[in-house]
């Protein structure tokens, strides 16, 4: 079990998840195709943060970022290597789309890579009824980037 809170952006474990998360998408990226948000996006006002815990330690790190358009994006989804394929991952994409369906979202959407480095995550993405389709939001389709969408309306 893990406990999911939101999260303010303090805690150094949760600071130091996150850093690994940008390091990571940039080593597995071509130049040019990380979106991910970095400390200041994630604040803005538009994104709520979770983190997954247990025995006190930060297990994985997710948010929602609302759109004005009735849609929401799914942002910097990562777990801990301690945590690997331990269900934190998918718990707080449970909260993710529990909360986006309470907020009335009828579109969850999310822009992530290709290779190796990222099946984990789209296993677990397309285990939840996520499938491929178009950019969205201000994104553009390339080589190697990809969109993901729930319908959750």
């Amino acid at each position: 079990m893990f406990d999911i809170e939101r999260d303010d952006l303090s805690n150094d474990q949760t600071r130091a998840l996150l850093a690994l998360h940008l390091a990571g998408m940039h080593a597995s990226s071509p130049p040019g195709s990380v979106f991910a948000l970095d400390l200041s996006g994630l604040q803005d006002p538009s994104v709520t943060v979770w983190t997954a815990r247990r025995d006190g330690r930060v297990a994985s790190v997710g948010a929602l970022k609302m759109a004005a358009d009735g849609t929401a994006e799914v942002k910097s989804m990562r777990p801990h290597p301690d945590f690997l394929r331990m269900g934190a991952g998918a718990a707080l994409l449970e909260t993710i789309i529990a909360t986006a369906s309470a907020r009335g979202v009828r579109r969850l959407s999310l822009e992530t890579g290709s290779g190796t480095a990222f099946e984990p995550a789209l296993e677990l993405y397309r285990r939840r009824g996520f499938v491929n389709g178009g950019p969205f939001g201000s994104y553009r389709q390339s080589d190697f980037n990809q969109f993901l969408h729930l319908d959750i309306s």
